[in-house]
């Protein structure tokens, strides 16, 4: 293949995120930021968890996503009395009426999908949100000794509201730790909320068309993973996440701040991250801005607070930004 060539394979490449992001708009007013985030996700091949108060469009963006994709989407609202079988699948006892033999079936669970949105995942119990750790991690699901392939693409797009605690269960760090992305969904802006208030309660249904297929998706993917990171900028990803860690960290505000910092797969995320965003804006090179712009959506659910922090008011966000003035990119 010669250079020219491929470099009009990537520009047609391109061309479809920018037709995906305007297929998502048609329904979603706004939330740029988070919409670019989840794109960011699907890029780089990694789940995402958007965390907001209710009414924000957290389900109708995923919805949207899997409209514009053209592939399978299901969505699970989980509750405290869902069981891991009815996400995973179950084992059915059924009979061959010609010869009278039973036998065994597994009943795939609505895990089996492209696109999974796991509506308020905190609200099951911990029992049922295990179900979730090898599908994330594996893309397989175990059941009776038998091990079965889930779909490629696949991806989890979980939700959880922040405030109310009661009736729910806080996912542990092992499974926050599977989320490439924590994505923040804030309240819109007065001119979009006006403008959400208009479309949604007129008689105009917007229509999203397919403008991706799985084939594509997966080829961007490839593409992501090409991208180039420089040797300089791989190490100071390395810092950062090592920084994060109190017992070798030389920051005042992390010792004090952080009670267990990121792990090796953060430093994964956030070069995988980097690259999409570079990607997304038409690069094939990550830059240190693109590392500004996802060091908090990358850390924040990998760091667990102290009870110093939680008494001077500081979260996640407080402490990436910490890091980042501290330990400046090359």
């Amino acid at each position: 293949m010669t250079q020219a060539s491929s470099e009009t394979e990537i520009a047609l490449q391109l061309q479809t995120l920018t037709a995906l992001r305007e297929a998502i708009a048609r329904a979603v007013v706004g939330q740029h930021e988070v919409v670019e985030q989840l794109l960011i996700g699907l890029l780089a091949g990694g789940h995402c968890l958007l965390e907001g108060v209710p009414g924000l469009g957290k389900t109708l963006l995923v919805r949207s996503l899997g409209q514009a994709l053209a592939l399978e989407f299901r969505r699970i609202q989980f509750t405290p009395d869902l069981m891991p079988g009815d996400i995973i699948g179950t084992e059915l006892l059924e009979e061959d009426h010609g010869t009278g033999k039973r036998y065994f079936r597994f009943q795939q669970g609505p895990v089996f999908t492209h696109l999974l949105l796991a509506d308020e995942l905190n609200r099951t119990p911990p029992k049922t949100q295990s179900a979730l750790l090898e599908a994330m991690q594996e893309r397989t699901v175990s059941y009776a000794g038998a091990t079965h392939a889930l779909p490629r693409p696949f991806f989890v797009l979980a939700t959880q509201n922040p405030l109310e605690q009661a009736g729910t269960y806080p996912l542990p760090e092992a499974q926050l730790d599977r989320f490439l992305l924590q994505i923040r969904v804030d309240y819109p802006a007065e001119a979009e909320e006006r403008a959400i208030v208009a479309r949604t309660t007129g008689s105009d249904d917007a229509a999203i068309e397919a403008v991706m297929s799985g084939a594509q998706l997966l080829a961007l993917q490839a593409l992501t993973r090409q991208v180039h990171v420089g040797d300089e900028l791989l190490a100071w990803i390395v810092r950062l996440v090592r920084a994060t860690r109190p017992a070798h960290s030389p920051l005042t505000a992390v010792r004090e701040w952080v009670r267990w910092g990121a792990g090796p797969r953060a430093g994964q995320a956030l070069v995988l991250a980097a690259k999409a965003r570079a990607l997304l804006h038409g690069r094939l090179a990550a830059t240190r801005e693109d590392v500004h712009a996802l060091a908090p959506a990358v850390l924040r659910h990998r760091l667990l607070l102290s009870f110093a922090a939680e008494a001077e008011h500081k979260g996640a966000d407080d402490v990436v930004a910490a890091l980042l003035a501290a330990l400046p990119a090359p």
